[in-house]
């Protein structure tokens, strides 16, 4: 007879009690230990990619985020957890790949534009990744990480203007971003 803690949401249990009291890594051995009996369970297999990841233990857990949306392949935030790995890794070209699968999926998710237009400036695409990030923009209008990257890719292009108009467009909300921004950039918002 199986016991209920052994069972998948069980285990999960266990790890959650386990985070809670800092012990970190035995909640990696028990999620490793429990795959072994739950191979095809995809919250077991997504939280260990989570651990993994906040571990630094980034090509591990790209690795599990592979099985994942292979066993899962129509959820979005799988395919935008593995995009941010890779993307964290330098896999520009194939960060990309995925965050368009997840917003194939889900086009709605603002997390996914902003992955996407990180990739295409990674890639030297800046007009691609001005029009991602302006969609993230238009989906978090109170988020300043897009607006910022915007900023930066306008005044590495001369766009001066328009980099000032986003700096000035940040002090509204986010007035340490602008000020970043503006000693980036060198360019004082009021021009």
């Amino acid at each position: 007879m199986s016991r209920w803690w052994d069972s998948a949401s069980g285990v999960l249990w266990r790890v959650r009690v386990l985070l809670w009291f800092g012990r970190e890594a035995q909640a990696l051995a028990l999620l490793a230990r429990a795959r072994a009996a739950h191979p095809r369970d995809a919250a077991l297999l997504a939280t260990h990619a989570h651990l993994l990841a906040q571990a630094g233990r980034s090509e591990e857990a790209l690795a599990l985020l592979e099985e994942l949306v292979a066993l899962q392949p129509e959820v979005a935030a799988h395919w935008f957890n593995r995009g941010f790995l890779q993307e964290r890794l330098g896999l520009a070209a194939a960060a990309e790949a995925s965050f368009r699968q997840a917003l194939a999926l889900d086009e709605q998710l603002d997390r996914a534009w902003y992955g996407l237009g990180l990739a295409l400036m990674a890639q030297g695409r800046a007009e691609e990744a001005l029009q991602a990030l302006k969609r993230n923009t238009e989906l978090q209008p109170m988020s300043p990480y897009a607006w910022a990257q915007m900023a930066r890719i306008h005044a590495d292009r001369a766009e001066t203007e328009e980099a000032r108009r986003i700096i000035r467009h940040l002090q509204g909300f986010e007035p340490k971003v602008a000020a970043q921004l503006a000693r980036e950039t060198g360019l004082s918002p009021a021009g």
